[in-house]
């Protein structure tokens, strides 16, 4: 199965000390079982990686470490999904067209990343912003 992991995922996954660990690590874990066919955004490895430098830790994530972790665990797993611009304004009138401002627009190109493979699945901690654009058919939002 074809699956779009978005940050809010991939971020505890990766850290045991993250209150959401429990819920996330498992979908990674399947990703490196072979037991689904992982997809992430470009988008989300810089937005994982702003996460994981920036997280109240002690010891604090390296950015090396940051790095080792997403080419590592992330993109060496799966499949890395590019946007084009064309993809980056379609974003843009989408979020337009439903009246959506300011960060959204980042969970809008999870979106276009998993509409543009099709995944059957794009998996996510932070339903509230996907339920307002939720993916087209035949991809499935799935709230953790």
């Amino acid at each position: 199965m074809k699956v779009l992991l978005d940050t809010s995922v991939l971020v505890p996954a990766l850290v045991p000390a993250l209150p959401q660990h429990e819920k996330a690590a498992p979908h990674l874990e399947a990703a490196a079982q072979g037991d689904i066919d992982p997809f992430v955004s470009t988008h989300a490895l810089a937005e994982c990686y702003s996460s994981l430098t920036a997280l109240p830790l002690s010891p604090k994530i390296t950015p090396g470490q940051a790095h080792r972790l997403l080419r590592e665990n992330v993109a060496a797993r799966g499949d890395v999904v590019e946007l084009d611009a064309d993809d980056y304004l379609d974003v843009l009138q989408r979020m337009s067209d439903l009246g959506l401002r300011s960060g959204a627009v980042y969970d809008a190109l999870h979106v276009r990343c998993a509409e543009s493979v099709p995944v059957q699945e794009l998996r996510t901690l932070n339903g509230r912003d996907f339920r307002r654009m939720p993916p087209a058919d035949p991809t499935e939002l799935v709230v953790l």
